[in-house]
Parts: structure tokens; sequence; C-alpha cells
């Protein structure tokens, strides 16, 4: 990210300051952590979770009731990842796929930074797009973040302030959505939401589905810092704090950016199908699944003529990190759907479109992020049928050729250019 160069020169400049108090739970009281008064609506994401996988059966039985599937369905997952600014590409998608008249509702979203405040309008379907448009094409910089003094970087625990982030969340995250959601929740659909907890250097993963179902009265709260701890890249915006429970004493946890564990996610170790389906009785069930994942960056590696000092090394190795974690993530995901028998569909930022900028939420390139994903989708998005660098991506949707063949050729009529 662009804001990679402010931190690296604030970086050298941090010699002590004033700490904030911060008690995090033990790490032996780890598998105990809960929200105080609102149970199991949080997971370790890298391990086998029976919270997690109750969820999932128990989403299973509120289809039944609901009538959400029909026996013969295909069932649609759609994993959401970070990417800054960038996510306007994948709101586009969206709002294209819309308009293209085939975008289907989705069993399960999952989000993580820029993917989490997608996350829930993507969930909500067609009749939130309007709004989700508006997010991601009238903000600035200015309605993300603002800078604070050199005197308090210095002493805190980030370069700026995410109020203006924090007052955008809750405008657009009102009590309709959330009412919404939850009624959504109640027939067997699920919202994940996912965040770092930096203690434990463990990813966590948010059921914002129960959330908003569980009447709390400090769950509308709960639910939009989670959303903005999951955009709250380490540095540039100040960590979320969240009151967490463990063998009958308060703790607090520091969570920052779900981008630090992983770019995207689907499931993982969390769930085991296998049992989950014989605990169902549904060894036999005639259902397709199909996983889409929007890849909110370009994934070709760009070439830089590097200036040897370490303001210029330090942001382009860690955009460099960023860019390989994520294309590891989605080897992962990949990796998931063969083992599990999902259909894998991936989307991302074609190579040949110039994202570069100063600011990462300059307006009028996401416009041209948001509007490049519109043009592509609305008249049929080509799905690549696997991750960069396997052999064979295949026939993506119902068009001729490869899907990298088919994309190159899209983008090259529907983008707008970068002047």
């Amino acid at each position: 990210m662009r804001t990679l160069s402010t931190i690296v020169i604030v970086l050298t400049l941090v010699g002590c300051g004033a700490l904030r108090p911060h008690k995090p739970p033990p790490a032996a009281l780890e598998p105990q952590v809960q929200v105080p008064g609102i149970q199991n609506v949080r997971v370790w994401g890298d391990e086998f979770s029976p919270v997690f996988q109750k969820d999932m059966i128990d989403s299973i039985q509120q289809e039944k009731a609901s009538g959400l599937f029909k026996e013969g369905d295909t069932v649609n997952i759609l994993a959401i990842s970070g990417g800054g600014g960038d996510g306007a590409f994948g709101a586009g998608l969206l709002y294209g796929w819309t308009q293209a008249g085939n975008r289907p509702s989705f069993k399960m979203v999952t989000g993580v930074s820029t993917g989490a405040l997608t996350a829930p309008f993507a969930f909500l379907g067609y009749t939130y797009d309007e709004k989700l448009k508006k997010v991601y094409t009238t903000i600035s910089s200015k309605d993300i973040l603002k800078l604070k003094s050199l005197f308090s970087m210095l002493r805190g625990d980030s370069i700026s302030l995410n109020d203006p982030l924090a007052r955008l969340t809750a405008e657009y995250v009102d009590d309709k959505m959330l009412k919404d959601i939850a009624a959504e929740h109640a027939k067997g659909r699920r919202l994940y939401i996912g965040t770092t907890a930096l203690d434990a250097q463990r990813p966590v993963v948010w059921n914002m589905g129960a959330i908003a179902a569980s009447g709390h009265p400090d769950a509308p709260v709960l639910f939009r810092n989670i959303m903005i701890a999951s955009a709250a890249v380490p540095v540039v915006f100040p960590p979320a704090y969240f009151q967490v429970e463990a063998n009958g004493r308060r703790y607090e946890e520091m969570h920052v950016d779900g981008g630090v564990a992983n770019q995207v996610f689907l499931y993982g170790p969390m769930l085991d199908v296998t049992k989950a389906k014989k605990d169902l009785g549904l060894e036999r069930l005639r259902r397709k699944f199909r996983v889409f994942v929007l890849r909110n960056s370009r994934l070709k590696p760009s070439w830089e003529d590097m200036t040897p000092l370490i303001r210029a090394i330090a942001p382009r190795s860690v955009s460099s990190l960023i860019k390989a974690q994520g294309v590891g993530d989605l080897y992962r995901i990949y990796a998931t759907s063969l083992k599990d028998g999902l259909d894998f569909n991936l989307a991302y930022i074609p190579d040949s479109l110039d994202t570069n900028r100063s600011d990462e939420f300059d307006t009028r390139v996401m416009n041209v992020l948001f509007d490049s994903g519109y043009q592509l989708a609305r008249r049929g998005y080509h799905w690549y049928k696997a991750p960069p660098g396997l052999s064979g991506t295949g026939k993506a949707g119902d068009g001729s050729g490869s899907a990298r063949q088919r994309l190159d050729e899209g983008v090259e009529s529907a983008k707008p250019l970068l002047p």
C-alpha cells in the first residue's frame, strides 16, 4: 500500500511513548476466550472449531426450515479479499454481476480488510448495490482516516485516527442493515469476517449474522467495531481493543487488519466437511457447491527500478510480501475446494490495469477500478478456474478460450485509461 512509505518514516522516529494499558488473555486461556454476553460468535481461524462446525450444521437445519435451498440446487460461497482502495474493483464486479442478471444469492460470504467492508453489502444482495457503489466511488482518504500530529504519532499506537471510518461505518451499517442480516442468518445463510488477534498472532473469525441476531444491546457497536478492526492496517490505523472473558476473568484483546493473517479465507481447518455431512446424514446429498473468490489486487509482479534507500526498500518489500501471501491464500482455498468438491472460481484485477497512485483512496482511481469491474461483469465475467501459475485454467462461464485470454481481451475494451 502507498501508506507504507509513511509507516517506515514514522517507525524510524519512534523511540518511546506513553503506553496504553493493555491486559491480553494468557496463551493458556485462548481456547476459553468469549465475548461477554454474546457467546460462541468468534473462533480461532487456524484450527478445527467445534463451534464453527456446529454453526454450519445449524445453518443446514435452518435451510430446511426456511426452504432456502432445494434438492439439487447449487450452493454458492463468496470470499472477498483485502486490498485497500483496490476493493473498488470487487465492488464494481458485484454491481456489474447484478446487471448481468445471474448473480446468485450466497450461502456464505467471508470478508477481510476492505473485503470486510464489502461483505455485508454483498451478503444482502442487489438491494444494497447502490449503497455499495456509493461507498467505493464517492469516498476519499479524508472519509477513512485523519492523520495525528507528529507528537501524537510518537506517543501512540498509530499514525492516524480512524474516527472518519467509524462515522462512515455507522452511517451505512445502520439498524435496518443489521435486522436484514439477522433475518438472512435465520434462514441459514452465514456472514463471517476475519481479524487478527495480535497478541496471539492468530486469525479470528467472527459470526456476524449471529451477532446481529443476538439481540444484545452491544451487538451493533460490536458488529461495526469488528468491521473497522478487520480494516485496521497496522500502524496506519489504531488497533481495535475488544473486551473478552476467559476462566471467569475479563481481559482485553488487541485486533488489527485481518489481512495480517489471511488476505482472503474460506473455512479451512475450522470445518470438517466430511464429518458434517455424516452427522447430518448427507453423504449422498446431490448438491453442487461453488466458491467465488474476489481478490482485490493484481497478481502479476510489477517491475520497478528501486532506489537503494530504506524509505523505498521497506514498503516495496512489504508490498511484495502481501502479494505473495495473497497468492498463497488462493492456493489454500483452491486446495480446500479440490478436497471438498467445490467448483473454484477466481477474479482479480487485470494485470493490464494500472492501479498505481500516491493516495490509497484516490477517488478518481477508485472510480476507474469500480467501472472496470463493472464493465467486465455486466457482460458475463469469465472466471479463472485455478490460481495463477497452474496450467490448464480451462474454460470459464459459457465463453470460449481460456479464462486468462478472455479476461485480458475483455479489459482492453472495457477499462477506462488512467491519464
